[in-house]
């Protein structure tokens, strides 16, 4: 295992959108998966249902993703919009190291609903809450090793060419994709933050 660039706390306050990133990467593949199954198998869920699922693409596989996702995004937004928005923007996600595809596995949540039909109606929620704590673990992690990460939205244009390309069971659904490679420029926005004062309260201290 290597030793991380950061600690948890550092990574915690560095991570943010960094979206010029290269291909440049010198951490092995193998940490790499090391994280996402780290991520998988702590990342909170409902009733520990591990509905999280994740598919890991780097070189070649990360840039057939975007690849796809340029065609899906042609056929689906106007011609001024993809020439000025989307195949700017793709093209630069394909210039990085890696994406890793989130999923949420139906199945699992199914079994939820099946066990305790009370709370059906919220299983959907719960399930985006656990998506989104599995995905902030994955990129704290990756930011601690140094690495520059984004998180994209492009389905559900690319969920089809996805699936049929690496055979992803028609139970999962995608919810993000998780750009990473070397920080090879600024953020487009950099962090600005409310007053905290006004945004969290604390009582009987």
């Amino acid at each position: 295992m290597s030793t991380s660039k950061l600690t948890v706390g550092e990574a915690f306050k560095n991570r943010g959108s960094l979206h010029t990133l290269s291909d440049d990467v010198d951490i092995p593949d193998s940490r790499i998966e090391e994280i996402v199954r780290d991520g998988i198998l702590h990342s909170p869920s409902a009733f520990n249902s591990q509905s999280g699922r994740a598919v890991i693409l780097v070189k070649e596989e990360h840039k057939k993703f975007w690849d796809l996702a340029l065609e899906a995004a042609k056929g689906a937004v106007p011609e001024q919009v993809f020439e000025m928005v989307f195949g700017p923007r793709i093209k630069m996600f394909r210039a990085s190291y890696g994406t890793i595809l989130f999923y949420e596995d139906g199945t699992a949540l199914k079994k939820i609903e099946e066990k305790m039909p009370i709370v059906k109606d919220k299983v959907p929620q719960w399930s985006e809450h656990a998506s989104g704590m599995l995905q902030f673990a994955i990129w704290t992690m990756l930011t601690a090793e140094g690495l520059g990460v984004s998180l994209q939205h492009y389905n559900p244009m690319v969920d089809a060419p996805a699936a049929k390309e690496w055979n992803i069971p028609a139970e999962w659904s995608l919810k993000a994709q998780m750009v990473f490679g070397k920080p090879a420029g600024k953020r487009i926005m950099e962090k600005t933050y409310e007053p905290v004062e006004d945004r969290m309260k604390i009582y009987g201290a």
